[in-house]
């Protein structure tokens, strides 16, 4: 096969597409056996051992109802939340001094190193996310932060959005 995108397959073996393309991990196979922080559920579809993802980690998240995490970082680790259904209230920051929320269709950039702690802001519906990050393994370090009574609420604001969102 020819094709023409910028590298030379001279003198490799044709690649095995059927077992080394596209990937389909249906939702019935999700796998818990990964990185947990209490208070959440996080499930991968895709990551080094699953699929040999050399960059990235993807998977969901769920929070029950009325239910927050612990405080954590992802170490180096850059991650995304794609809010699926329900209410996400982040806090994040030394003593999770800063809080913002999220609904359905929202994103979430969650830095490296960043200590932060989800919760579902809603007393009777489960928060389901999508989560992506920027390493083919999971890493989550629980930590032990006391948190400011009353955080502060944070709107972004970008050269896009100069008046901030939600």
């Amino acid at each position: 096969m020819s094709h023409d995108h910028g590298h030379d397959h001279k003198g490799k073996a044709a690649p095995a597409w059927k077992h080394d393309g596209v990937r389909v991990i249906a939702a019935n196979q999700l796998d818990a056996n990964t990185a947990q922080t209490p208070g959440m559920n996080r499930a991968a579809a895709i990551n080094f051992a699953r699929v040999g993802a050399q960059k990235l980690w993807a998977g969901t998240v769920t929070i029950h109802a009325d239910a927050k995490t612990g405080a954590h970082h992802h170490g180096h680790l850059e991650s995304v939340i794609y809010v699926v259904r329900g209410r996400a209230r982040m806090r994040w920051g030394e003593k999770l001094e800063f809080t913002a929320e999220a609904g359905p269709g929202d994103f979430i950039y969650v830095p490296p190193y960043v200590p932060h702690q989800e919760i579902n802001a809603s007393a009777t519906e489960t928060l389901e996310c999508v989560l992506c990050r920027s390493d083919g393994e999971a890493v989550a370090v629980n930590l032990d932060i006391e948190p400011v009574e009353k955080p502060e609420s944070v709107l972004w604001v970008d050269p896009t959005h100069p008046h901030g969102g939600i």
